[in-house]
């Protein structure tokens, strides 16, 4: 499905962004991985045979430069996938300013910077897919999490909004909203890191299936919405969620 596309994948050094990356790769694509980690995105992208970019989704100038240098290394994006993603934890009374402004910078904003950024190179084309991360959590609400779930929810609504402004334009924008996924970032920001018994009480508790996901079963939800077979998906928030957002 993905054979010969150029995709740009942004926290494409692990979790989900790695998992997605290589997928593309597998079925044929030219990958480019951004993340601000150096180490981590040149190992995926070691791994896939691709590309990268290096810095801060946050930063204007950053996601300018970056899509402008794939398309003239490549000669066009064919696919952007946002997954670049940070999380605060705590209520509103453990959250500061500085924290809340830098998860809606990098949550949000990085994900509207990046994808400004395609839609000037895929207009022209005549073509292109993105595909967003957004979360459960920014359609359900959460203890402890605002910022995290506020800037989830502004990524759905940066997904629609979007994906109504190119309809005509060959352009089509949607995002998964997983649930739980055993990743990095899902045990970051803890005083100690789980156990694998404490991430199992975590499934028995609160997913349906009774398990987390792994981060390939949302990636291959993100290559069937950049994929011909989504053609008329857009606008689309898809959980990838083992039915929690069903009860």
């Amino acid at each position: 499905m993905s054979d010969g596309r150029v995709v740009v994948v942004t926290g494409g050094g692990s979790g989900m962004g790695a998992a997605t990356a290589r997928l593309f790769a597998d079925e044929g694509a030219t990958v480019v991985v951004v993340d601000r980690n150096a180490e981590a995105a040149d190992a995926v992208a070691c791994e896939v045979g691709g590309d990268v970019r290096i810095g801060d989704v946050s930063e204007p100038a950053f996601c300018d430069e970056a899509i402008d240098g794939v398309v003239a290394d490549h000669g066009r994006i064919d696919v952007l996938v946002n997954a670049a993603g940070i999380i605060q934890r705590g209520g509103a009374d453990e959250t500061d300013a500085e924290a809340w402004h830098r998860t809606m910078a990098v949550n949000a904003g990085g994900t509207f910077l990046m994808s400004k950024a395609a839609v000037r190179h895929m207009v022209p084309q005549g073509s292109g897919a993105i595909v967003n991360f957004g979360s459960i959590s920014g359609t359900l609400g959460a203890g402890g999490g605002v910022a995290y779930c506020a800037s989830k929810g502004a990524v759905h609504q940066v997904t629609r909004a979007m994906a109504m402004d190119h309809a005509t334009d060959g352009i089509r924008i949607n995002a998964v909203a997983p649930g739980e996924v055993d990743t990095p970032m899902f045990s970051s920001g803890r005083a100690t890191p789980p156990t694998a018994a404490e991430l199992q009480a975590v499934a028995d508790e609160f997913v349906p299936m009774k398990r987390l996901a792994q981060p390939d079963e949302v990636a291959r939800v993100v290559v069937f919405l950049a994929s011909d077979a989504a053609s008329y998906m857009t606008g689309a928030i898809v959980p990838v969620d083992a039915g929690y957002t069903s009860r």
